[in-house]
């Protein structure tokens, strides 16, 4: 079984291009396959939030990510992004990623731009990673993506998720496992879980932080250290 382990990124470099590639650094030496970044508008999004200042420093631009991208081919991980508006999806074609992600906010089709972002990922040919904790129509999706290879997530949004609320039974349907829980375990049991029903490959995506990260997803993160430990017992099992 090929195991594809991803360290989300999201805002825990907190618009800081030197914490971003310590970050990346750091997840490449823990074994990590990728890197991944949020490409959004603040204004689109979170226009009235009461931590208006930080998210909008933490606003992915292209200069930052075109910065970002070379210095992840630079040291061997490959770096790519969930794009929320379809420039992002133009721009992150231009610098060549090789994969796109979908968030599960996008999949409800309910923000700025989702249905013309999900209908410019159809353009091009590249493997689509789509994360589903806040619903979603898979066919209607698939629809729109059209031929090409797709990787549904389990998800439960919800920063950080109780362990408990996983349906264990439910996520076997599933290839992939965008997870929220606080530490490793949860990951770990499904990578035993899709080894079990001799699943070809899997998607593992896991939010990763600076010991002193103070981002707003840094409450859900994972630090370096226990990244490794994950990497470690996943390639083990």
């Amino acid at each position: 079984m090929k195991i594809f382990i991803v360290a989300e990124i999201a805002s825990n470099w907190e618009g800081s291009i030197s914490k971003a590639k310590k970050l990346i650094k750091e997840c490449k030496n823990a074994g990590a396959d990728a890197v991944k970044f949020q490409m959004w508008r603040a204004s689109d999004l979170y226009k009235d939030h009461p931590d208006w200042k930080i998210i909008k420093k933490s606003e992915l631009t292209f200069d930052k990510a075109k910065t970002l991208k070379a210095y992840s081919d630079k040291i061997g991980i490959e770096f790519f992004c969930s794009g929320f508006y379809p420039e992002a999806i133009e721009f992150l074609e231009s610098i060549q990623v090789k994969r796109y992600k979908l968030a599960s906010r996008t999949c409800t089709l309910k923000d700025p731009h989702s249905l013309e972002t999900i209908t410019k990922i159809s353009d091009y040919k590249k493997p689509v990673v789509i994360s589903m904790g806040m619903g979603g129509n898979k066919r209607r999706i698939k629809k729109i993506l059209g031929n090409k290879k797709i990787t549904f997530c389990y998800c439960i949004s919800e920063y950080p998720t109780d362990f408990k609320k996983i349906n264990w039974k439910e996520i076997r349907k599933f290839d992939g496992f965008s997870d929220h829980t606080l530490g490793i375990i949860a990951p770990i049991v499904f990578a035993v879980i899709k080894n079990q029903t001799k699943t070809k490959e899997i998607f593992i995506e896991k939010h990763v932080k600076l010991k002193n990260s103070k981002g707003p997803d840094a409450s859900s993160s994972i630090d370096i250290e226990q990244l490794k430990t994950l990497v470690k017992q996943i390639r083990l099992i």
